[in-house]
């Protein structure tokens, strides 16, 4: 493959040999608005052969956005947020540092300085059974094998005493703390020095700031990992909260040792039935299951151009996206092709689809840019369709999202494909063939974009 900027390739501005039989290739640092034009040589055991020319016999790199000049959504949020963030924490650090100047209630005083005294007294230790209450557990794996305590016990603090109800909220809110693990103490003070305190809100989450504090002392370690998706809840009033963490290093953990999943899941006597076990030996029974999740949600999409189908589901409260198991950290999704750039011209294309009143069909003969996206496109939906387990007569009413490209860096970009207005969005006592035997989690919108951000 050679690419030049005059139509004699007189000079060569780059060039390419493919090992294998390919039918594209990407050619990368090109300049926008500029015109290459490109020729393909075939090479067999007798040489090569005449080069010919690609058709059309140019083309001129450009961006979706050179449409209509739209800016990244995303610009300059990260340095807006960064900023936003060190306002907060000066406040908080000028509020700290005048906070023994402030009349507050001897009753309060009192009890936070025993929390925090309750983290270094000798007796906080790991707790080998639970008694209806809201719990922290972390799972820390390294191949195929599980910390635990010298006594073959996941590691456990407690949260909350006699407390079986967990606010979906509070626990959205514990699941964006897992994003500042070193800044726990921080976050103590502030909550400490609130002058609402009596809130159960934030009691609750001050309760929890404390059991992290806890949890990080006692393993020695800051970092948790990643908080699963939803609790664990049993009949006997306990809730699990669970964080994941792959360890890929020799680090040791005091008083703490390594024992394969299997033997711990074959020695560890459980305390309940099969009819109705605890949430410790549901944990134990499903933690494979956990750890590929967190895997799986881990994992990053090689580069190129997809196309993602957006289904939702909502309660009152709450608002639930649609992954495969494979992907838990995006969309569900098939590949267009591997380069993720849309140029200008199929992005115009695009536009001109989503207004149109006919359908429009690929036609097979032309050799035009446009054609082959058209072609790419309807294979890349019958593909999504048959991994969605929905019909194309289904789908006859779903759309393309035409307002903008979704771009995950530089070299991963996503289509949207939309069901029609009325079924984006699916309520409660409407059919849900997507559970997770059939390969599909439904996941909190709001889990979903943390995810989406590691």
């Amino acid at each position: 493959v050679e690419w030049s900027c005059f139509p004699s390739f007189l000079p060569l501005l780059g060039e390419a040999v493919l090992d294998k039989l390919s039918l594209d290739y990407t050619i990368c640092g090109l300049d926008s608005g500029k015109a290459y034009y490109v020729q393909v040589s075939a090479y067999n055991m007798k040489g090569w052969g005449p080069p010919q020319a690609s058709v059309p016999p140019f083309a001129i790199p450009s961006n979706w956005r050179d449409y209509d000049n739209q800016a990244p959504r995303r610009r300059g949020q990260a340095e807006a947020l960064a900023q936003l963030l060190g306002q907060v924490k000066t406040i908080h650090e000028d509020c700290t540092c005048h906070e023994p100047c402030k009349n507050q209630p001897l009753s309060k005083k009192h009890s936070v300085s025993k929390s925090l005294k309750h983290l270094f007294h000798p007796s906080s230790k790991f707790f080998k059974t639970l008694k209806r209450g809201l719990y922290l557990t972390v799972v820390f794996y390294k191949d195929d094998n599980i910390l635990v305590t010298h006594e073959d016990q996941i590691p456990v603090v407690e949260i909350y005493d006699n407390y079986s109800f967990l606010d979906m909220q509070d626990f959205l809110w514990f699941t964006k703390v897992s994003y500042m693990w070193d800044e726990i103490l921080r976050l103590q003070q502030s909550i400490a020095i609130c002058e609402e305190t009596s809130s159960c809100i934030l009691q609750t989450r001050f309760k929890m700031l404390l059991a992290i504090s806890q949890m990080q002392g006692l393993l020695g370690i800051q970092d948790l990992g990643q908080v699963f998706f939803e609790p664990i809840k049993d009949n006997q009033g306990n809730i699990l909260i669970i964080t994941l963490k792959e360890v890929k290093t020799n680090q040791t953990f005091e008083n703490m040792r390594w024992v394969p999943i299997c033997k711990l899941q074959t020695s560890r006597k459980s305390v309940s039935s099969p009819e109705d076990p605890t949430a410790l030996d549901t944990l134990l029974n499903s933690v494979q299951d956990k750890l590929a999740y967190h895997q799986r949600s881990s994992r990053a999409l090689s580069p190129g151009l997809y196309l993602g189908y957006l289904k939702l589901y909502s309660t009152v409260d709450q608002m639930w996206v649609l992954v495969t198991k494979q992907f838990p950290n995006i969309f569900c999704h098939v590949k267009i092709r591997s380069n993720p750039n849309i140029s200008r011209e199929e992005w115009e294309w695009l536009q001109n689809i989503a207004i149109a009143e006919e359908p429009i069909f690929a036609e097979p003969e032309a050799e035009t840019p446009q054609n082959y996206f058209l072609q790419e496109l309807q294979v890349a939906i019958k593909e999504l369709m048959t991994l969605a387990n929905i019909s194309l007569e289904e789908a006859e009413d779903f759309h393309l999202y035409c307002k903008e490209v979704l771009d995950f860096g530089d070299q991963v970009s996503f289509l949207l494909l939309l069901p029609a207005s009325d079924d984006v969005c699916a309520v409660p006592g409407q059919n849900n063939p997507y559970t997770p035997q059939s390969g599909f989690l439904m996941l909190p919108l709001q889990i979903f974009e943390l995810g989406e951000k590691r």
